[in-house]
């Protein structure tokens, strides 16, 4: 495998072969990857659990630690891009769709369902945030931290290529050039085209539900092909515009729009109630973190443990390529203290944010006003239960139309940072992939999408997605490894500079007082 397109072809392939298995054997898709997801539940979840505690430590450790001043760069480079609009384009990469998707409905789900103890009861609320918190907080950004400081270490600072095999470069060497490197990178372009599709899928079925329930537009796959249709063109108007245009622009227009409605609700909804409800989560959060983060439930058949915090951590570690990839571009400049810091914990708090406003106000409604038809949209259709929670709210109809408006522009920007990370390893690591590549992502990104939901396989390749968690946790294992040898290279290596040039200057100190 030594063609310079050989990546390019061959994620290319087998991403058409997948499109005609959701085509023309949607079911045995769906029971083959439920069939591994069960077994990786039952045997390997404390594998996940362990790995993604790792994860977190580590990216504490050489956050915290001597290697934090270490520039994500050379010693003079800066930032390409403000801090908002950093932030801003790490939300629009990664999870700003599925808050929207996920902002009510989750929170309620564990209200009527919890962990343990009595469902739909002030217990159960209170499980309700502190699991949501779990779930959306430190363990999953550290996922994206790993694979975006190791890449944009060695990118940036070691001037490697822009491919994730770069980062397994102080462990073979050369290797990352020939058949290892390129197979380590169709391994990761293939998580990121069943990752985009699966997540762009979803917010197809919320949007075209919005527009059932606003204006009668009929649910089903013409319409949603349609949706699907419109918002390619404008993804891919925006990624051939680059990333200081299209992708800049949106990522900040999102903030702004999320920042609205996020607004709004904390205006109009129990203003006391949300912020004691993110503070009360927050508590809970630090206080059971540990004992969450290793929650195995082997007394019992474990099966909420399975479907959710397995879940959600399995989908972490798949998603972590793709969004780490993107976090990595936009990061030269900062140093990995700064890096840690603002990719980790800043996110988290706007997620512990939205949630308390939007699942918070929820269950307020459920718990103490007796709006149970929330619970009712939640159990019966998660698409609608956005929708239906707004109408508790004045100008219901304002705030869904910006909820959709929201969706679309996530949409897109999730897309953007997707095709763009996709032409990067396709094109060997180039920064500024070509537009045709992109296109041909974007064009591939949309096929498998309106595939799946044409086939009802989105939930089967979903759960083949967090299948592929084990593999991409092992190598993200090696990649912590490598990058902590890396870094200790690059100590050593100052060190002995900055001994050199100490030396340098005590001689010509001494010359000149002779």
């Amino acid at each position: 495998m030594n063609s310079k397109k050989t990546v390019f072809h061959f994620s290319l392939a087998i991403s058409l072969v997948l499109i005609s298995v959701g085509i023309f054997a949607p079911k045995q898709l769906d029971s083959f990857s439920n069939s591994a997801l069960s077994f990786i539940y039952n045997n390997l979840g404390w594998f996940i659990l362990g790995c993604v505690f790792l994860f977190f430590a580590f990216c504490m450790h050489i956050g915290l630690s001597k290697f934090g001043h270490i520039r994500l760069g050379d010693d003079d480079d800066r930032p390409e891009f403000k801090t908002s609009t950093w932030i801003a384009m790490l939300f629009s990469a990664s999870i700003g769709i599925s808050l929207v998707f996920w902002g009510v409905a989750e929170p309620v789900s564990y209200y009527i369902d919890p962990p343990f103890g009595e469902g739909s009861s002030e217990q159960s609320a209170k499980l309700a945030m502190q699991f949501v918190y779990l779930h959306w907080g430190v363990s999953a950004w550290a996922c994206y931290a790993v694979v975006g400081v190791s890449l944009a270490f060695f990118q940036f600072r070691k001037k490697l290529p822009a491919s994730l095999s770069s980062v397994f470069y102080p462990l073979v060497g050369d290797k990352i050039k020939g058949s290892f490197g390129k197979f380590i990178d169709i391994i990761v372009i293939l998580s990121i085209v069943i990752g985009i599709a699966t997540s762009l899928g979803f917010g197809t079925l919320q949007v075209n539900s919005g527009m059932n329930y606003l204006w009668g537009i009929p649910l089903g796959f013409n319409s949603q092909v349609i949706i699907i249709t419109i918002v390619t063109v404008l993804y891919l108007a925006s990624t051939v515009s680059g990333l200081q245009g299209g992708m800049k622009l949106l990522s900040n227009l999102n903030m702004l729009l999320a920042f609205l409605l996020l607004a709004f609700m904390l205006i109009l909804g129990p203003t006391q109630s949300i912020l004691k409800i993110f503070f009360q989560g927050i508590g809970d959060y630090a206080q059971n973190f540990i004992g969450m983060s290793f929650r195995t439930e082997p007394y019992s058949d474990g099966s909420w443990i399975a479907s959710w915090t397995l879940f959600y951590f399995g989908w972490w570690i798949a998603w972590a390529p793709l969004v780490g990839s993107f976090v990595a571009r936009i990061s030269k400049g900062r140093t990995i203290r700064e890096f840690m810091m603002g990719a980790i914990f800043i996110p988290v708090l706007g997620a512990f944010l939205w949630f308390a406003v939007m699942g918070g106000s929820a269950i307020d409604l459920i718990q103490n006003h007796g709006k149970t038809a929330i619970a009712t949209a939640v159990s019966t259709d998660v698409t609608s239960a956005l929708f239906k929670f707004f109408e508790y709210f004045p100008m219901s109809v304002f705030l869904s139309i910006l909820a959709m408006v929201l969706v679309l522009i996530f949409f897109i920007t999730s897309a953007d940072s997707a095709i763009f990370v996709l032409g990067m390893i396709s094109e060997n690591g180039n920064p500024n992939p070509t537009h045709t590549t992109k296109v041909i992502w974007g064009v591939v990104i949309a096929a498998v999408s309106a595939v799946l939901i044409m086939t009802g396989g989105l939930s089967g390749l979903q759960s083949a997605l967090v299948a592929t968690s084990i593999p991409l946790s092992i190598l993200m294992l090696f990649m912590c490894y490598s990058t902590y040898k890396g870094l200790q290279g690059e100590l050593r290596l100052s060190t002995e500079t900055s001994n050199k040039d100490m030396e340098e200057k005590t001689i010509t100190s001494e010359k000149k007082a002779l």
